[in-house]
């Protein structure tokens, strides 16, 4: 991952901390995927997925986060849920981080973007 990339992660954990999220794991990894960011709020634990574009993209970042990938995030979540018993109802939220000449615009928290299947 890039230095821009790095930074867009580094953002929405901050911006999730400053709306009131309990960062639970960063980068967690299985043999499924990879999910950006987990973390719980109220009687949620998020799944999220971070996507960064330039703001002259031609499509929004959430338009990257396409059913493969969700099958992907989806799997690792299950495997999270399987090895972190959490009383929580699981949710999948895209945070959309918009940039312009490697520095963050703008930062959109999409919850329940999809569902699980």
């Amino acid at each position: 991952m890039n230095n821009i990339g790095k930074l867009a992660e580094l953002k929405a954990t901050q911006y999730l901390i400053n709306h009131k999220y309990k960062i639970i794991d960063c980068n967690f990894i299985s043999r499924f995927g990879e999910i950006d960011i987990i973390a719980s709020k109220g009687k949620y634990i998020a799944f999220i997925e971070v996507k960064m574009r330039d703001f002259d993209s031609i499509a929004q970042p959430r338009e990257f986060v396409d059913s493969q990938k969700q099958s992907k995030i989806v799997a690792t979540a299950k495997f999270f849920l399987m090895k972190n018993k959490k009383p929580l109802q699981p949710r999948f939220d895209v945070i959309e981080v918009i940039c312009d000449n490697n520095s963050i615009k703008s930062i959109k928290h999409l919850e329940n973007a999809f569902i699980l299947e």
